[in-house]
């Protein structure tokens, strides 16, 4: 046995190593095995420029545990990883450095920034598995996958041919959404929309001939030296004069027409809008109705173009302020008032993007999402909770097509040339030489790249070899579980799923686990800006990885947000430590580890024991099953915890220490084997710590991590024994809230007397020793009287047929005396307290201290302005303090009232 087994459990001494020996055993590699079930999660990639954030820990930790489990239950369990190229992101991070050095992109050319951008993806990508390794992450590191790597790109390739040959695939000039730093076209879900406090210009657009004219409202006046009409609605009284006729556009001084249209919301601003095509999605749909020109004031990268006349060259931010300078001088700014309008930012650089007509490639997407909508809706593919199926189906049903062509350098190419001389597109599944057409050599390709969503989109099998039909693709695709966060249903989801069907005509997993994020504990989104943002890995080093993986999983409620607090990390390493503890008491209770399976007959707390085990067994299996991972947590903490440690490992001390040497033996693999049980089950929870223990304990053969998962036994459930020991704790409570709340110490012991029925009293007497090193005691008596107290009343002994009676005290003496299940329990006061008076003094000026606590902080909550000046978690903090302060007052109260009585 480990005599030197650590007093403390100090997971930054043990997790390193432990990682190390699984890396070298190869207990994480997975095989193509046709006798065992196949299971595979593929990671959700993390972002290789990133940083591990709480979202990711809890993502991996909910993978690591459902892997682990079921590897442990038999299955070829596959847990594959992988990075994504992040194509914006890192292109972004990649720029920033070289913009330190006072250099662009350009000033690289594309060859030497892309070499760049994989330099600096190699000095990321060890952190990141670094960071997933410190976590206890047990993926099989030798199928790790890139998005870019090569097996990834023949795979993109494969699926942009494919889609292009079934005429999925197109190429045309559309209004997207542009960013002007990253100057690239994005997609709608690439745009997050914010609140922003800006202004509403109402701005006159004067008539030729000096008549009337018509004002207009705009959020954006630059845009206004691009516009090519006013429009109304048609029914709109105030303008049916005007319809058809022309305004001067002020400070570009040309005519543009007035035209009646049924888009235009009568209730904004004036009822009249400008018309600018090129600059507004809903301006252009006017502008193909009436067949007006568009005109493109704003570049790519966010300048005024030469069409802006005298603004031509501005920022677009500092040509507004001047157009508004201007029109105040020429009169025609008419007022501005505050506005709060929605505004679009990139997602990846926050820079507020602008509309623009771009020729891009998009993908149609209406005929994949029929095939997505029918996996969902036939139950091939399910999400938990079902709850997240309403929001995948409403999307699908009202999908636009998806411009899949970004303007970046750092990507997977799209696989199109032209051809120079005869202008043929030549998509094709190899670099083409020459056109097949004319036959000419000059073929230029297309300086795009694919959007990063389009190679994540084919992860779960692009992963495992495809489009070749490898041995791995056949035996664990599908996938079996795909564990993500809530916001990248649109994202990522979904187009999984439609990829799959459509180029594999098969789902690419059975389930969809969704989590939600990570908040802080007054439910904010944790981020850098508010000064709230927890890296994991610095309570990794503080908590251990088992403490925060274990916290966690313990906060999941299906598919709502998480809130984060230090409470949970100081109770689940607290766990560790009691888990360690209770380890060290049984292993250091070993002889020699060998012996035999315990045969003898079973005491009440061995019975007992088992059948609980066997039920939190049970449990634990009913919730992995159904996903309630928190509630599985929660059962085998509460069982190790309570019943385990608290109550079986003190109750076997009366086998362990005592004459009998078989009853000994048989409890020191007794508990030898329910250690293992405990360690087993907790092990996908918490995997280091009970691999150090397993290994120190020399519980099995080789790692914990490929022993087989505790199963419940049926045989083993007792619910007499359940009832029995029900009774035993529930008196053992009794006392221990007795003696708290005659404040007694605990080195002092006190004696009880119990009146009970001949089963319960032989029941009481065979754990007697357990209950008085649980309670204090010194004594325990039986019977129906105590000492010279009277007895009265009575109850019936159905096994003795005689009259028991139950004792009480008579005037002159005192106690506390309960009825716990039938049985009688009394604690006589006078020796439990030796000196009243002096009990009383101690308690009067405690009360004292704590009335004056309560004046205080009814003082402060009694000050308006303290209430409504303070910070609302000030003020909520001093009103627990009062709550807590009323509360002892209460107890201590009740205490004096007890002593008082002994006088």
């Amino acid at each position: 046995m480990p005599t030197d087994m650590p007093k403390a459990y100090e997971p930054q001494q043990v997790e390193g190593r432990i990682y190390e020996y699984w890396m070298q055993s190869g207990v994480f590699n997975a095989e193509v095995e046709p006798d065992k079930p196949p299971f595979c999660i593929v990671i959700p990639p993390p972002n290789v420029t990133g940083i591990l954030h709480m979202g990711h820990a809890l993502d991996n930790a909910i993978q690591d545990l459902l892997t682990r489990w079921k590897r442990m239950s038999g299955h070829a369990a596959l847990w594959l990883p992988g990075t994504d190229h992040a194509g914006i992101a890192t292109q972004n991070v990649a720029e920033k450095e070289l913009a330190k050095e006072g250099l662009t992109r350009h000033d690289l050319g594309r060859e030497a920034f892309v070499e760049r951008v994989w330099a600096l993806k190699e000095r990321h990508h060890s952190h990141i598995v670094e960071q997933l390794r410190r976590l206890g992450g047990s993926m099989d590191w030798r199928r790790e996958r890139f998005t870019l790597d090569d097996q990834c790109a023949r795979a993109v390739r494969e699926a942009f041919v494919t889609l292009y040959e079934r005429g999925l695939i197109h190429r045309g000039a559309y209004m997207i959404n542009w960013c002007p730093r990253c100057e690239t076209g994005l997609s709608d879900l690439e745009v997050e929309h914010e609140e922003h406090q800006g202004s509403l210009w109402h701005i006159h657009y004067p008539q030729a001939d000096g008549s009337r004219g018509v004002t207009v409202a705009t959020t954006r006046p630059e845009t206004m030296l691009g516009d090519t009409a006013v429009a109304v609605h048609p029914e709109d009284e105030r303008y049916a004069d005007l319809i058809g006729k022309t305004v001067l556009l002020p400070l570009m001084n040309r005519e543009i027409p007035i035209v009646a249209d049924e888009h235009v919301e009568r209730e904004f601003g004036t009822g009249a809008v400008k018309v600018t095509p090129a600059h507004d999605p809903n301006d252009l749909e006017i502008a193909q109705r009436h067949s007006l020109p568009s005109v493109v004031v704003i570049a790519p990268d966010g300048k005024m173009t030469a069409e802006a006349g005298a603004y031509a060259g501005m920022d677009r931010y500092d040509c507004r302020k001047q157009v508004v300078a201007d029109l105040e001088e020429l009169g025609l700014l008419e007022s501005i008032q505050d506005y709060t309008h929605s505004v679009g930012h990139c997602q990846r650089c926050h820079t507020v993007v602008e509309p623009l007509v771009s020729e891009q490639w998009f993908l149609k997407m209406a005929p994949l999402a029929e095939k997505g909508l029918a996996a969902v809706r036939s139950g091939d593919v399910r999400f938990v909770p079902e709850r997240w199926t309403k929001v995948y189906t409403d999307w699908l049903e009202n999908i636009r097509d998806w411009p899949i062509s970004r303007q970046l350098w750092w990507g997977h190419p799209i696989p199109v040339w032209t051809c120079e001389a005869c202008g043929r597109e030549i998509c094709t599944r190899e670099d083409p030489t020459v056109c097949p057409g004319c036959g000419s050599a000059e073929l230029r390709p297309d300086p795009d790249v694919l959007d990063t969503w389009f190679s994540s989109g084919l992860w779960p099998f692009s992963t495992l070899g495809w489009p070749e039909q490898t041995p791995e693709l056949g035996f664990f695709y599908p996938t079996s579980v795909l564990v993500t966060a809530y916001d990248i249903i649109f994202f990522w989801v979904a187009r999984m799923i439609m990829m799959a069907m459509e180029l594999r005509d098969e789902k690419p997993f059975s389930e969809v686990f969704i989590h939600g994020l990570v908040r802080d504990d007054k439910g904010r989104k944790i981020s850098k800006s508010l000064g709230n943002n927890i890296d994991p890995i610095d309570l990794i080093e503080r908590y251990g990885a088992d403490a925060l993986r274990f916290a966690l999983v313990q906060l999941i409620t299906h598919g709502q947000d998480l809130s984060y607090s230090e409470d949970r990390m100081v109770g689940a390493r607290n766990f560790c430590n009691k888990l360690w503890n209770a380890a060290r008491f049984v292993l250091m209770n070993q002889e020699d580890g060998t012996e035999e399976a315990p045969d003898g007959e079973l005491s009440l707390p061995e019975r007992w024991i088992l059948s609980r085990q066997a039920a939190v067994l049970a449990e634990t299996d009913r919730c992995l099953q159904r996903y309630d991972l928190a509630q599985a947590a929660d059962a085998l903490y509460a069982y190790t915890w309570d019943e385990f440690c608290d109550w079986f490992v003190e109750l076997s001390k009366a086998d362990l220490y005592g004459e009998d040497a078989a009853r000994a033996a048989q409890m020191r693999a007794r508990l030898r084997g329910l250690l293992s049980g405990i360690l087993r089950a907790l092990h996908p929870f918490m995997p280091f710590i009970t691999e150090e223990i397993w290994q120190l304990g020399g519980l099995g053969e080789g790692s914990i991590a490929v022993a087989s998962y505790p199963t419940a036994e049926a045989a083993d459930r007792d619910d007499e024994a359940e009832m029995q020991m029900a009774m035993v704790m529930e008196i053992t409570n009794q006392i221990r809230s007795w003696r708290a709340q005659l404040g007694l110490p605990p080195q002092q012991k006190i004696s009880v007397h119990m009146v009970a029925d001949a089963q319960a009293e032989a029941v009481l007497r065979e754990v007697e020793h357990g209950m008085r090193a649980l309670a204090r005691l010194e004594s325990v008596t039986y019977g129906a009287t105590v000492g010279g107290l009277a007895a009265v009343g009575g109850v019936t002994d159905p096994d003795q047929s005689r009259s028991v009676t139950a004792p009480t005290c008579p005037s002159n003496e005192k106690a506390l005396t309960a009825i716990v299940q039938g049985v009688t329990v009394i604690l006589p006061l006078a020796g439990a307290i030796e000196d009243p008076q002096a009990q009383l003094d101690r308690l009067s000026k405690r009360l004292a201290d704590l009335e004056k606590d309560k004046q205080r902080a009814e003082g402060k909550l009694g000050n308006e302005r303290f209430v409504q000046n303070a910070k609302p978690e000030i003020v909520q903090q001093e009103r627990a303090r009062l709550a807590e302060t009323e509360a002892q007052i209460a107890h201590l109260n009740e205490q004096k009232a007890l002593f008082e009585g002994l006088l």
